[in-house]
């Protein structure tokens, strides 16, 4: 980190502290870059910039900026001119404010930066200020200019280290308005339900051990057309790939693959229902009335059953009785003998 180059130097305003900083990029790109090449002979192509009044190529160095008017007319802008505007986060990343980090729509998100201490000096006040967004559990929000322009920013801590993300102006988010579905749909427990076991069975992950497949891929294909060899395939797709047809099955198949992958069961079996069903209250009209029907069914056949054990009862007794009666009269015989 101490070899990355800084893109900005100034200081941060924290109340009447002034702590000098150096601004270094806390990401790096590792996506693969093409070049445009000419198909028929591979020669590549490249950009040359032309003056429109002397139609000729210019060097870098020649060139500056300039804004250009309603009329078309182009207003040249140096780099003097936008030192020297009349703004405190000209050269200064000032803290305006300290809030919970919960406060930040991840969606103004933009780029990361590590605010690296600005020699000797500048220690003992960086410490302080990350030990004070440590202990306080916040961010602060800062205002400074970068590239031409005043932008909202984020300090945060990570690990011994003050890191700046960029934030966007709230006016910059475009609003989610038309984005979801404008159908009324009706989710049932049962695909709530599967929705959750897909969920627990893919568990969670340490992004550490996640890496850019795609990167990879290409790297294969450039090792193997530079070797003169013919480039690895994708494999072919299943039949009705990415079409769902029924959700219920697909979140099923979704799970049992999940599970397979982790060596795990595969049987997708029913689940329990939740104490807290999410749609009960619209369901229990039509259960009652179909179990209040099962229940006068078989309850029929019960009061038939206690009829007949009822009736036999009664047919055992007259004929115990039946068989009673000529012993008793026996018995009365041989007394009066």
């Amino acid at each position: 980190m101490l070899h990355v180059r800084s893109i900005w130097n100034g200081a941060i305003s924290f109340g009447l502290v002034s702590i000098p900083i150096k601004l270094v990029n806390a990401t790096e790109n590792h996506s693969i870059s093409f070049r445009q090449i000419h198909i028929e002979d591979g020669g590549r192509i490249r950009y040359r910039k032309f003056c429109e009044l002397e139609d000729r190529e210019v060097s870098s160095q020649e060139i500056g900026k300039g804004y250009e008017d309603a009329d078309g007319t182009i207003i040249p802008i140096t780099d003097e001119d936008l030192a020297k505007l009349p703004i405190p986060t000209a050269k200064t990343i000032e803290i305006v404010a300290f809030v919970p980090e919960d406060r930040i729509d991840p969606l103004q998100m933009d780029a990361a930066y590590y605010l690296q201490a600005g020699g000797a000096p500048a220690a003992k006040p960086y410490t302080l200020l990350r030990e004070a967004l440590k202990r306080s559990k916040k961010v602060a929000i800062t205002k400074y200019a970068l590239r031409g322009r005043e932008r909202l920013g984020m300090l945060r801590v990570v690990g011994d280290a003050i890191a700046m993300h960029g934030l966007l102006w709230p006016d910059e988010v475009r609003s989610p308005e038309g984005v979801a579905p404008d159908t009324d749909v009706t989710v049932r427990d049962k695909e709530l339900d599967l929705a959750d076991a897909l969920m627990d069975t893919l568990g969670e992950v340490d992004l550490e051990d996640l890496h850019d497949e795609y990167r990879e891929a290409v790297e294969e294909v450039v090792a193997a057309k530079a070797a003169g060899e013919s480039p690895p395939e994708a494999p072919a797709e299943e039949p009705g790939g990415g079409k769902v047809l029924d959700l219920m099955a697909a979140l099923e198949n979704s799970v049992r693959a999940a599970r397979e992958s982790r060596g795990e069961d595969a049987e997708v079996k029913h689940l329990p229902q939740r104490k807290t069903s999410r749609s009960s209250p619209k369901e229990t009209g039509g259960k009652k009335s179909t179990s209040t029907t099962k229940k006068k069914t078989a309850s029929s056949p019960r009061k038939s059953t206690s009829k007949t054990s009822q009736s036999e009862k009664k047919t055992a007794t007259k004929k115990t009785a039946a068989k009673k009666t000529p012993a008793k009269k026996t018995t009365s015989r041989k007394r009066s003998a």
